[in-house]
């Protein structure tokens, strides 16, 4: 499973409770057809999910996936409080499946809570276009979740050095980079730099900056007023032919198909022949 296939997606949250339960609290066994996400900040309870009996404390999060058995009971003699979202995602998503653990434990950050308490006071305060508000602030929860649990999966390996060289080339994407250049960054051999980018991303640093550089070029070359040269050097590539390459092999398209759609410009050819990509891995 990859963090792509959650890009698009289009939650609605159609329930939201800031739970602070009673001790005979309970939720009557049912079959549900949404999701639910919910934060435990105190107490205590028992949930049942497809038969299986896991207990929730406070910093942990709780997910049920969508067409799961649920059924819950508290701690009579420490009620649980909680935030719960209750939400459903339009069709074809509709039946995706989150990466999440049925309990993660621990998994309730100061950042998290923080958007949590500014969902809670629009979602309560009701005021003209609050939905569309708890919304933008529902995908920031969905996206930090989903980044956790994607950087902490068994297949990513992450690592502050890497982060950091990401950051250096997303801030200086146009400028030559090398990896001479990169490595001085984080204080490594440029081979040993190579091998832990891949081995933490799965895969090179020269696809990252390509990447990185290809999708500045098309937004360039979407908003109009760029040639397919122009928006080429200003995005790192002296070399048109090998921009157009590694464009057409990353978007599955030409950059002049970009031009063409908005009727603005044709793809030029370039005298200068220095080849604009990564030189070594």
């Amino acid at each position: 499973m990859e963090f792509s296939q959650f890009e698009s997606i289009n939650p609605e949250v159609f329930l939201f409770v800031d739970r602070r339960c009673f001790p005979d609290w309970e939720i009557i066994r049912k079959k549900i057809d949404f999701y639910d996400l919910t934060f435990v900040v105190g107490g205590k309870a028992t949930y049942y999910v497809d038969g299986e009996k896991v207990t929730v404390e406070a910093g942990d999060m709780l997910f049920i996936q969508a067409g799961s058995v649920r059924e819950a009971h508290t701690f009579k003699d420490d009620p649980m409080h909680s935030y719960a979202f209750n939400f459903l995602l339009p069709e074809p998503s509709n039946e995706l499946r989150f990466p999440f653990e049925t309990v993660t434990k621990s998994r309730i950050t100061n950042d998290i809570l923080n958007y949590i308490l500014e969902f809670n006071r629009v979602w309560s305060g009701m005021q003209p276009g609050y939905r569309l508000s708890a919304k933008g602030i529902f995908m920031l929860i969905l996206h930090r979740l989903l980044s956790n649990t994607f950087q902490n999966s068994p297949t990513t390996n992450a690592d502050c050095r890497v982060d950091r060289v990401k950051e250096y080339i997303l801030d200086n994407f146009a400028d030559p980079l090398d990896m001479l250049t990169l490595s001085k960054v984080v204080n490594l051999h440029p081979v040993y730099l190579g091998k832990l980018f891949k081995n933490s991303t799965g895969y090179s640093i020269r696809h990252f900056i390509n990447f990185i550089r290809v999708n500045n070029a098309e937004s360039m070359l979407s908003g109009g007023g760029f040639s397919v040269s122009d928006a080429a050097q200003r995005c790192g590539y002296n070399d048109i032919s090998y921009f157009s390459n590694v464009f057409r092999s990353i978007k599955g398209y030409p950059p002049s198909k970009a031009g063409m759609q908005q009727g603005l410009w044709t793809e030029e050819k370039s005298d200068i022949d220095t080849d604009g990509g990564f030189d070594s891995e």
